[in-house]
């Protein structure tokens, strides 16, 4: 399986963030990826108005996510929101090429670090697993990464690699806790875990909000094993990583944790 990390800042500028999404696609559609992820919130940054923001804008574009996955013929992995009530859904949405679309809801919300998600957005409550490019792969988001049991269960239903597309928060520690929680979660579902976040905006210079978690980059690829085969600083950058899905049955086979697993888990 050939996948591409498209590691970048959006802002609160949905058309800037479109654009960028664009020449990313192609780019990895150019570098024979069979998709592309974009990290969480991608649409449109954290920040004020947001549900603002999703109410004139997602109509328009889930329209220009179809058509760019059609045209570049890559499906499009991309964090977006939709509204709901009074509040906005957090979203991780897949555009094939074939014009279908499919979501996931963020479950967990990240009320933590003084930054509560649940005061503007609606939790999901369902794992979801697609096929992609003929395999099975489960979809998460940011926040979710802390929950071990979500990742198991994704494993469980036949996920042989997980997504966790993030806007992860900075601060003390924070960039090793996310390396860390990847790999963990790779280890103890026998998956392997593709880790992708939002570009660090003091490194790439993009203008961002300042309040709310707006990226810490150092996306990454960890294999069932724990072992980072692909990994990235903060800059914005396209990474294009080719991974064996066998190797997540040979890690079931040799570290057993979820058939041994007890109390639940």
């Amino acid at each position: 399986m050939k996948f591409a990390l498209a590691q970048i800042n959006s802002t609160t500028t949905v058309a800037d963030n479109l654009d960028k999404v664009r020449d990313y696609t192609n780019r990895a559609a150019e570098a024979g990826a069979e998709f592309v992820v974009f990290p969480e919130a991608t649409m449109s940054a954290f920040g004020p108005g947001l549900r603002d923001v999703a109410e004139a804008n997602t109509e328009s574009w889930r329209s220009e996510m179809t058509q760019l996955a059609a045209e570049a013929g890559i499906t499009v992995i991309v964090g977006e929101f939709a509204t709901s009530g009074e509040k906005v859904i957090n979203l991780l949405a897949v555009y094939t090429p074939e014009g279908e679309r499919e979501d996931y809801a963020k479950i967990h919300l990240y009320d933590a670090f003084g930054f509560k998600e649940s005061d503007t957005v609606v939790p999901g409550e369902d794992p979801v697993v697609i096929d992609l490019a003929g395999e099975s792969v489960g979809l998460t988001l940011c926040y979710d990464i802390r929950f071990p049991k979500l990742y198991a269960e994704i494993s469980r239903r036949g996920a042989k690699l997980a997504i966790v597309s993030a806007s992860w928060g900075a601060g003390k520690g924070k960039v090793e806790q996310w390396e860390t929680l990847a790999r963990a979660r790779a280890l103890d579902s026998n998956m392997f875990v593709a880790a992708i976040g939002q570009a660090d905006p003091e490194v790439s210079g993009v203008e961002v909000p300042k309040k709310g978690p707006t990226g810490v980059g150092h996306s990454l690829v960890s294999d069932p094993f724990g072992h980072v085969i692909s990994s990235l600083g903060g800059e914005e950058a396209l990474e294009v990583v080719e991974v064996d899905l066998a190797v997540a049955d040979k890690a079931a086979e040799a570290i057993p944790v979820l058939a041994n697993a007890k109390l639940g888990y």
